[in-house]
């Protein structure tokens, strides 16, 4: 899952004690972006800056999340004003839908199997929501200048769509998720800490292991799915390094087209996407040290919140909040 949580996770350094996924030893069939870009609703949803709220203190960053990692492919800046300088993000209506439809996916497991009905995890939505604002109270700037509450209605309305859609691609009655919204954190040989949070974790009675993320928006072209994969094989590597195995299956559950797009790892893709991570933590660990990172427009770019700071909009980023070394230093 693309949300703020995670982002949360992984902006929380090491203070958050990760929770280790029950996956059992066992032979491998559990039952039933280009690049890694994240659609623009896939953004976090920000936590917001009180405006009697201390300044951060920045500090270099020290782990890695899939969210984290594809802020930086895709805009090395992006990561940059987000990891380092911290800067407040608006919530966007997407956003916010997608973690409204998370929550309630996850909640109506508390119930027993056979009440795990499309009309109760509706019902869950109005509560959910007020959660949610009570839990983030930015959020509620979102409908401000909705005095009737008719875009509001609308956008429940769009929640329970996909809420319903997913009743037609899983049946949560015969499912007992093992955990969800799993946080996991492990550290690599070369001591880069990866973090996160899965969505659900299955375990069929043979001891193989699903993991399912849930996405709110619609799945990629064909073209584009290995870039969607990549946040499921970030996770499967760190259950395979936390606990020696290797998942049986990786599920991306698209809500938004009613598509389910599975894949089988194998370790050598694992392994390749640990080289890949280390890569990209060093190319970050360069940028960190040096102050230089540099922009890189796409299309997205309309979607970003930054563009007052950003150079390709004529905007000057703040003043850099870490010590750095001349390039060519060491």
């Amino acid at each position: 899952m693309e949300t703020s949580i995670e982002g949360v996770a992984e902006d929380a350094g090491g203070g958050a004690q990760p929770v280790q996924p029950p996956v059992a030893a066992g032979p491998a069939a559990v039952a039933d972006r280009a690049g890694v870009v994240a659609a623009p609703e896939a953004a976090p949803v920000p936590m917001a800056t009180p405006p009697d709220a201390p300044v951060p203190v920045a500090v270099p960053p020290a782990s890695l999340s899939p969210s984290r990692a594809g802020d930086f492919m895709q805009c090395p800046l992006l990561y940059r004003f987000r990891v380092i300088d911290r800067l407040p993000e608006k919530p966007s209506e997407a956003a916010t839908r997608g973690t409204l439809v998370h929550a309630v996916l996850e909640r109506l497991f508390d119930a027993p199997a056979a009440e795990r009905t499309a009309p109760r995890a509706k019902a869950l939505i109005p509560g959910q929501w007020d959660r949610l604002k009570e839990t983030r109270p930015e959020v509620g700037e979102l409908f401000a200048d909705d005095p009737d509450g008719e875009r509001l209605a609308r956008w429940l309305t769009d929640a329970e769509r996909l809420v319903e859609r997913w009743f037609t691609l899983e049946d949560p009655s015969r499912l007992e998720p093992a955990e969800r919204e799993l946080f996991v954190e492990a550290e690599l040989d070369s001591g880069l800490r990866l973090r996160g949070i899965i969505d659900r974790v299955d375990v069929a009675p043979t001891g193989e292991v699903r993991i399912v993320d849930y996405k709110t928006g619609k799945a990629p072209r064909p073209e584009y799915a290995e870039g969607a994969l990549f946040q499921m094989k970030f996770y499967a590597l760190v259950v395979w390094r936390l606990k020696k195995v290797v998942p049986r299956r990786l599920q991306l559950v698209y809500l938004g087209s009613g598509d389910v797009l599975t894949y089988d790892p194998v370790v050598a893709d694992l392994e390749r996407v640990e080289r890949k991570l280390l890569a990209l933590w060093d190319a970050i660990r360069l940028a960190t040290e040096t102050g230089d990172w540099r922009p890189r427009p796409t299309k997205l770019c309309g979607w970003c919140d930054h563009q007052a700071h950003c150079p390709e909009f004529g905007g000057t980023p703040p003043p850099y909040p870490l010590p750095v070394r001349p390039a060519g230093s060491g």
